[in-house]
């Protein structure tokens, strides 16, 4: 995820692992970004060198949030470092996430912008609830839960989303995603298909 309720509970983090390598972000229309990821059901060596490929993409792609599919591979897992509505980092590592959300009168809507790694340069108004938690597995395979409020519940969402094989674009009604696409085509030097492993034709990452 790119950046532009109840109480929550204690801010929770892990340490992401680090030395991985910059890989070039997947768009939306790939297939792998459009269906249900594979479970991840091995939690070893292979893994941790994924996840920290993830890291060291979202951080050079200056994210708060990635997904397996969003560098092309078929895991249910993804990375985040984002902060929350009282300005809280959290981060963490979440592999087959499931999403919950407050529903009836407890349930409040943020209206505010979104904007995805794999449509680069665009954001545009994306109503989620205000508040979400995510359960899943960490890189060892024990259980994990995150929660929290504004930015970081939006990209908690966004980020279960992709696992489950849909894109932000998808909950947009057809004017917004007009709009949305119109920002990217806009923006698409900045964002070349190598990109951000790969330098803009202007020398910017």
């Amino acid at each position: 995820m790119s950046t532009s309720a109840p109480e929550p509970s204690a801010p929770t983090s892990s340490d992401l692992p680090t030395g991985g390598t910059v890989r070039p972000m997947t768009r939306w229309g790939t297939d792998v970004m459009h269906r249900v990821n594979e479970p991840v059901t091995e939690f070893d060596d292979e893994l941790r060198a994924l996840v920290a490929d993830m890291t060291a993409t979202m951080y050079a792609a200056d994210g708060v949030g990635l997904a397996a599919c969003q560098i092309g591979v078929d895991r249910q897992v993804f990375v985040f470092d984002c902060p929350d509505d009282e300005g809280v980092r959290h981060t963490g590592v979440v592999c087959n996430p499931e999403v919950v959300v407050p529903e009836g009168k407890e349930r409040r809507l943020d209206d505010g912008e979104e904007g995805c790694l794999s449509f680069p340069g665009a954001f545009v108004s994306c109503p989620r609830p205000d508040y979400a938690e995510v359960l899943g597995q960490g890189l060892d395979g024990t259980p994990v839960r995150y929660a929290g409020t504004g930015l970081l519940a939006r990209c908690l969402q966004h980020e279960t989303d992709h696992c489950k094989g849909t894109v932000f674009g998808d909950r947009l009604n057809r004017r917004a995603y007009k709009k949305l696409a119109k920002q990217m085509e806009a923006a698409a030097e900045d964002y070349p298909p190598g990109w951000p492993a790969e330098p803009s034709s202007d020398g910017s990452s």
